[in-house]
């Protein structure tokens, strides 16, 4: 009865398209399945709206009102415009920025975003062709705008597309303005509220002279100035994946001083469809593969490559044996706080007031380094908007170093307000000659400082569960994680239960119960054990996944040649946590 009551419900749905103010095409493929015999495309376009959350939409392309087209994009939009012309009534002039990805039907969609504010009466600045979404974040402050958008779907598959929105801070919507977003875009009822007819007077095209400005401020993050003179001619194998990094990191990466930039032409093409990859995603190391191949075939030192957007960052580096290994996420924020603070150190830089941030699902490894350091560490939820809330709280009053998360983003300066693969891509190499200034090689640089800070391995693991019935799985998930909740992990006993949606821990060690400090709740659970182990639970808040992050410790090793046991016994661990879950 329910699936009947539900086909009712999405064929009725589907039905006001056809009859509504769509274009022919979009009326044509609902059309097709309405007429098909399988309902689940229908099901999965109609079964509910694209909601537009707290980071904006993202969904598959195509005709439906579950998927992202330009009626959803425009929904979004006049929604986004009424609240701004709320919001700063008291402005002569409202300003946004737009900038989009290689995605397919993302210049479409930011072309009808731009007509949308347009319409208006909001100047719109559009960027004239991809650009990287850190220098949308970037150019909101530049020129002084009250919002921003960004096309784009990130590192997912070819199929989605997104719509990330921006706040004049530079950063990712927050409350209260994530909400009030919200309410005003579920206003819009009709297609016929949205204004498509634009005022190109009010459009002004950007381009070159904002990435010069970016790289400019890319430039003053340097503090191995004369180590990349002396290593100028690392050789770098570095590749967008067809996305919008061409447009920034070889010219940032020249512009600090490295001479010997690689290309993958394959992946140079500037394509949606991604056709040199599975998944244009940096942490899946099969999308590094034509990068690393090209790296053994000139003798390359280090391999960089970055999402469709740029904001992430995947890097390869030589191990001592001349292979090639995929650095993780976790690492990767790992070598660059290290060198940002032993070289801030090193320079007589570190005044007191400097602080690092990290996500809460991020290794507990950095807490160790900050803390010897006497640099103040911040913990915040996944998402780099919640790292640019922690900067513009302590604006004038401390020092941002850096920050990260473990699914491969970075950020080392607090120009941009999102995560950076351009500036990340400059530091990276950075190290990597500041790293041979000093004998050392990436690997034992990673190496050694394992060696000081004991030896740690973080797994992520997701598991994809589409469409309503795969949502309805993972919220099963959870609720049995919280009704039924782990005593312990791979033999360790479970000390520590933090749950974020009711920011409430319990310590099994002394029986309390301890509140949470966080800016909101969040569906998240944690388990700490005895021994260090950390397990970190949640659903995606962007693709039909559940996520689980296994964070182990395996002691001090002495040695670099000790390291290999302490990584053999942190597998085991990881593999039995595993299989006690099912994973």
């Amino acid at each position: 009865m329910e699936e009947e009551t539900l086909l009712a419900q999405v064929t009725d749905k589907a039905m006001s398209w056809i009859k509504g103010n769509y274009d022919a095409d979009t009326k044509e493929e609902v059309q097709q399945m309405l007429d098909s015999h399988d309902k689940t495309k229908l099901i999965d376009a109609f079964y509910k709206d694209l909601e537009f959350g707290t980071g904006g939409l993202r969904g598959i392309m195509g005709a439906g009102s579950n998927r992202m087209n330009i009626y959803t994009v425009g929904s979004a939009t006049q929604g986004l415009s009424n609240y701004l012309k709320k919001e700063f009534a008291d402005l002569d002039e409202i300003k946004v920025v737009i900038g989009h990805d290689c995605r397919n039907n993302s210049r479409k969609f930011a072309e009808i975003s731009a007509d949308i504010f347009s319409a208006n009466g909001i100047k719109v600045y559009l960027f004239e062709n991809l650009r990287p979404t850190p220098e949308v974040s970037f150019a909101i402050r530049r020129l002084g705008c009250q919002s921003g958008i960004m096309i784009t779907a990130s590192h997912n598959p070819k199929e989605y597309n997104g719509y990330k929105a921006y706040w004049n801070d530079g950063a990712q919507v927050l409350a209260p303005h994530d909400k009030n977003i919200i309410a005003e875009v579920n206003r819009i009822k009709s297609v016929d509220d949205i204004r498509f007819e634009g005022n190109k007077g009010l459009i002004e095209i950007i381009g070159k002279d904002m990435d010069k400005a970016f790289i400019e401020e890319v430039k003053k993050l340097v503090l191995s100035p004369e180590a990349i003179t002396r290593h100028n001619d690392l050789k770098i194998v570095y590749t967008p994946i067809h996305g919008a990094g061409s447009t920034l990191v070889p010219d940032a990466l020249r512009a600090v001083g490295f001479t010997n930039i690689i290309s993958v032409p394959e992946q140079d093409v500037i394509s949606g469809d991604f056709p040199t990859v599975v998944s244009p995603n940096p942490e899946e190391s099969a999308a590094l593969d034509l990068a690393i191949k090209k790296a053994i075939e000139t003798g390359a030192d280090l391999v960089m490559a970055t999402d469709p957007d740029a904001d992430r960052i995947g890097t390869a580096i030589r191990d001592n044996k001349g292979n090639f290994i995929l650095v993780n996420g976790n690492q990767t924020m790992l070598i660059c706080l290290y060198y940002l603070m032993t070289r801030r150190d090193e320079l007589q830089l570190l005044t007191g007031k400097e602080y690092v941030v990290k996500t809460i699902v991020t290794t507990e490894l950095v807490k160790e380094i900050a803390t010897k350091r006497g640099i103040e560490i911040f913990d915040c939820y996944t998402g780099f908007k919640w790292i640019a809330e922690i900067i513009r709280q302590n604006e004038g009053i401390k020092k941002y170093i850096g920050g990260g998360e473990e699914s491969y983003g970075f950020l080392a300066g607090d120009f941009v307000r999102d995560k950076d693969s351009v500036s990340a891509c400059t530091l990276f190499a950075e190290i990597a000659a500041w790293a041979r200034d000093n004998g050392k090689s990436m690997y034992e640089l990673l190496q050694d400082i394992y060696l000081e800070y004991g030896y740690s391995k973080e797994v992520g693991i997701s598991l994809v569960r589409k469409g309503k019935e795969g949502a309805d799985e993972i919220e099963a998930m959870m609720k049995n994680f919280r009704v039924n909740p782990l005593a312990s992990l791979g033999g360790s006993p479970v000390t520590l239960v933090k749950d974020f949606a009711k920011l409430e821990a319990v310590d099994y060690i002394h029986g309390e119960h301890i509140s949470l400090e966080m800016p909101t709740t969040s569906n998240v659970l944690q388990y700490f054990t005895e021994e260090g182990t950390k397990l970190s639970i949640r659903p995606s808040g962007t693709e039909p996944k559940i996520k689980f992050y296994i964070e182990v410790k395996s002691g001090h090793a002495k040695t670099r040649e000790a390291l290999e046991e302490a990584e053999a016994v942190a597998n085991r661990k990881i593999n039995a946590i595993r299989e006690e879950l099912g994973i």
